[in-house]
């Protein structure tokens, strides 16, 4: 059984989904404050254990975080991640694919790698930000 959430973790948690959008550490202890999260370790801690519970991710090229929209895990059969990133709004979109899933635990096979995390990031401009363009 999973542990529950701490109440740091949960505020963590509630103010990342209110950004909408990847944000960091610093930027959390910014909305935290009035809550009395004051402590970076804190917040890197909270943020350590909600990946671990697979309820955020972390955008490795942008240092920052964003909430998890689905339910999944690095079990085997389960689906990779893919998170896309505009690079006008700074909005994230995650999707979850099987067959890309498949690729990768195949060449992991086959490359005697244990693969124990997938998520990739894409970067480009979502359609959003392509209508106001037009």
């Amino acid at each position: 059984m999973e542990r529950p959430l701490n109440a740091k973790e949960k505020l963590v948690l509630a103010a990342l989904r209110r950004c909408g959008k990847p944000a960091s550490a610093y930027d959390l202890i910014d909305d935290l404050k009035p809550e009395g999260v004051k402590a970076p370790p804190t917040v890197y801690r909270a943020l350590g254990r909600l990946m671990e519970a697979g309820l955020v991710h972390r955008l490795e090229t942008l240092n920052a975080f964003v909430a998890c929209t689905h339910a999944h895990g690095r079990a085997v059969g389960s689906a990779a991640v893919a998170l896309a990133v505009c690079e006008d709004c700074g909005s994230v979109a995650e999707f979850e694919s099987q067959e890309l899933s498949g690729i990768l635990d195949g060449w992991a096979a086959r490359a005697q790698f244990e693969l124990r995390q997938t998520t990739l990031e894409l970067r480009g401009i979502c359609s959003a930000c392509l209508g106001k363009a037009q």
